[in-house]
């Protein structure tokens, strides 16, 4: 099951460590004032616990204040494909919010802290504030956009491609939301990368050991050493992120 939230909010929206990053954008009073009441509390989650299931029904929205988590699907078998990453920013839970159930289930990848939003009132962001009604809106098509670039990933590009961009990906959105500086440890194994990109832990393990030979990553114990952001994305071929300011919740 997943977790359930704590009543208390620990973090004041007024204060929130997000709203000092050049990479979002700022609040007006009026649309900070709403998000400060819109906010119930904070969940603070362990790696690898589960925040949501696929097909259960939330009452929540979540975004990501600090961590890692992911989104993913099960197969009847057990198999998995990761279909996302999500970092500080980041609102999860908004297919199930707006369809009832939801579509996949999200774990934590490792320490997260989440804003909890009730889902019921989701009707007044749209009614009253139409400036946050349209962040809502960019949000969602972000995370189509960058569906397209994983869907490329998978179905074009060649496994040491795949494998470069994942990672350059990862990189550049931990950096942008302030969890990574310029050699950083992504906190992910080499079965996060396999689900990830659709091959055999025996084929990652290979293309892992291609790109460590090339000097662009070290593998350790705890998680992927990034060394060469820049030459990880000229091997993906990958132009990386546009340099604009965005909004969350």
């Amino acid at each position: 099951m997943p977790p359930k939230s704590t009543n208390s909010q620990k973090t004041p929206c007024q204060q929130c460590p997000l709203r000092g990053l050049a990479h979002f954008r700022e609040f007006t009073p009026d649309e900070l004032d709403f998000v400060s009441r819109f906010k119930t509390g904070e969940l603070s989650v362990d790696a690898g616990a589960t925040i949501l299931v696929e097909g259960s029904h939330s009452a929540h929205l979540y975004t990501v204040l600090s961590g890692w988590a992911f989104r993913y699907k099960l197969l009847s078998d057990g198999r998995r494909q990761i279909l996302n990453y999500a970092v500080p920013g980041d609102l999860v839970g908004l297919q199930g919010s707006i369809q009832g159930e939801m579509q996949h289930s999200i774990e934590a990848l490792s320490p997260v802290t989440l804003c909890v939003f009730e889902r019921d009132k989701l009707d007044q962001l749209f009614t009253r504030y139409p400036s946050l009604a349209y962040d809502l809106t960019w949000i969602a098509a972000q995370e189509e956009r960058i569906l397209d670039e994983h869907l490329l990933s998978i179905g074009r590009r060649t496994a040491i491609e795949r494998a470069a961009y994942l990672l350059a990906f990862m990189f550049e959105r931990g950096r942008a939301s302030g969890l990574v500086s310029n050699r950083a440890v992504l906190p992910i194994t080499q079965q996060h990368v396999a689900d990830t990109l659709g091959l055999s832990i025996v084929h990652t393990n290979k293309t892992l050991r291609k790109l460590a030979d090339r000097r662009l990553i070290r593998w350790q114990d705890r998680g992927c050493l990034v060394l060469d952001d820049e030459g990880l994305a000229t091997v993906a071929g990958w132009e990386g992120l546009p340099e604009t300011r965005r909004p969350f919740i």
